[in-house]
């Protein structure tokens, strides 16, 4: 092994140790990203919530409408242990995922947390033309993303490492999470 290029080797220790998972606000670039570091590294990708939707055979929205917060809540936490039973997987998380507890030491046991930040107007930006974001959904978006970005933010804090997306290119934030892990 000690003749391998470093990324070949940082691609081997991170197919037999752990997973990387983005956390983040919506908005933040954590499926784009996370598509981007997995092709990268060569490894497997899982978005939470496109998993959510398969198993649940109905959309986010559609349970937030019907069964409500804490039950998807619960059905993300049922994904993510679901998804800790394997390693080798860069993981897009929901954005709400660090709240519990319980998730983000799943998270810590079984890879590394990298927390994609930025800026509210950034946020707002890239998720104004999205329909499908329950939590935005509201007369004032701007301000209910202000509210909970405070709210979420000493979870996010709690991440292995930070990264702010607001002016970088998906592939600039790869490639920083990269280097972070090396």
């Amino acid at each position: 092994m000690t003749h391998l290029p470093i990324y070949v080797k940082i691609h081997l220790l991170m197919k037999t140790l752990y997973n990387i998972y983005l956390v983040g606000f919506m908005g933040t670039g954590k499926t784009s990203v996370g598509r981007a570091l997995s092709k990268r590294l060569r490894l497997k990708f899982v978005d939470m919530d496109e998993s959510i939707v398969k198993k649940e055979k109905r959309s986010i929205n559609d349970i937030f409408d019907t069964e409500g917060e804490p039950y998807f809540r619960k059905v993300e936490k049922e994904a993510l242990k679901e998804v800790a039973d394997r390693v080798a997987q860069v993981v897009a998380c929901g954005g709400g995922i660090v709240i519990d507890p319980e998730n983000i030491e799943v998270m810590k046991k079984t890879g590394k947390i990298i927390a994609l930040t930025a800026r509210p107007q950034a946020i707002l930006e890239r998720t104004k033309k999205y329909t499908h974001r329950p939590l935005l959904n509201v007369a004032e978006p701007e301000a209910k993303i202000e509210e909970l970005l405070r709210i979420r933010r000493p979870y996010y804090a709690k991440a292995d490492f930070s990264i702010d997306t607001s002016d970088l290119s998906v592939k600039q934030v790869a490639q920083s999470i990269v280097r972070l892990l090396s």
